[in-house]
């Protein structure tokens, strides 16, 4: 079997014949040719070429691999053939970023572009956007002192409040009629009338009376008449007492202005009252709160 020489391998099969032309190729260099060719006769020349074969064969094994399929000779071969393409390789990682590149130098100058159209020509009257505010300005001198005004309504709230008593009298009352009380404690405002026995309202509002009443030498049943109705009625039987008796009685009532309240004594045998220096028969009454609704302050 023909042996021949690779890169890294002996390559067999298809390179015998390369071997055979190889060997022919060294016989026939001057080096290495035969005895006979120079004109020496070497004897048993059939018998040395075996041998010389076999030489060379042993050279070739122990020799080291050589590129380019060359045989170790003094004298160059010819190339062999090329071999069969290799397999294309997978593709490789991508390679970093380059570094930027410096800046360009600055570029000249373009030319000079076409001039605008020219803008609308506003009118002298027509008015233009409003400015922008100004800073406030000083403080002005104070002006003259106006008018006094009106005045207005009182912060104190209404009052109204009565008390009267009877004089001393023997003489009975008369029946159904108002009762004068004739002699005032206490009638600031004068809305209670000593001739009459009448209280007239002036401030709308709740009102409270109350009637304190001596009786003796009779029963007495009185009321307390609110324009010409009674709104309370009292009654005190006498039964033949040595002294004098009491009877008191007292109610609150909603008055408008105008309204009118007195005492009235019943009719018949039911006159009793009485008044001397030392016991008195009063009649009383005062503003409780008032309903002005006209008014926020005597509300």
């Amino acid at each position: 079997m023909a042996v021949g020489w690779g890169p890294s391998r002996l390559r067999r099969g298809g390179d015998r014949g390369r071997s055979q032309d190889s060997g022919s190729r060294l016989l026939s260099c001057p080096a290495h040719r035969r005895p006979e060719a120079r004109g020496v006769r070497a004897p048993r020349a059939s018998a040395m070429r075996p041998l010389l074969a076999l030489l060379l064969l042993g050279l070739a094994a122990g020799s080291p691999p050589l590129d380019d399929n060359k045989i170790p000779s003094l004298c160059p071969g010819h190339p062999g053939l090329p071999g069969t393409p290799g397999h294309h390789g997978s593709q490789g990682l991508p390679g970093r970023d380059g570094r930027d590149g410096r800046d360009g130098a600055p570029g000249a100058p373009g030319e000079k572009g076409e001039g605008g159209r020219p803008g609308k020509k506003r009118l002298r009257w027509e008015a233009g956007l409003p400015g922008p505010r100004g800073e406030p300005g000083p403080r002005g001198e104070a002006g003259p002192v106006g008018a006094a005004g009106p005045a207005g309504e009182c912060s104190v709230p209404p009052r109204s409040a009565f008390s009267a008593k009877r004089s001393e009298s023997r003489v009975p009352p008369p029946s159904d009629a108002p009762l004068p009380f004739d002699r005032v404690l206490v009638n600031e405002q004068g809305h209670y009338d000593a001739v009459t026995g009448k209280f007239t309202c002036h401030v709308p509002g709740v009102y409270y009376f109350a009637v304190h009443a001596t009786v003796y030498r009779a029963s007495l049943q009185f009321d307390l008449v609110k324009n010409g109705e009674s709104i309370a009625s009292f009654f005190q039987f006498f039964g033949g007492w040595p002294k004098p008796a009491s009877l008191s009685g007292g109610t609150m009532v909603r008055l408008e202005p105008k309204d009118q309240v007195w005492v009235q004594v019943g009719v018949g045998d039911y006159i009793g009252i009485y008044a001397s220096i030392k016991t008195d028969s009063t009649f009383s009454g005062f503003l409780v709160y008032s309903d002005w609704h006209n008014s926020p302050v005597f509300a």
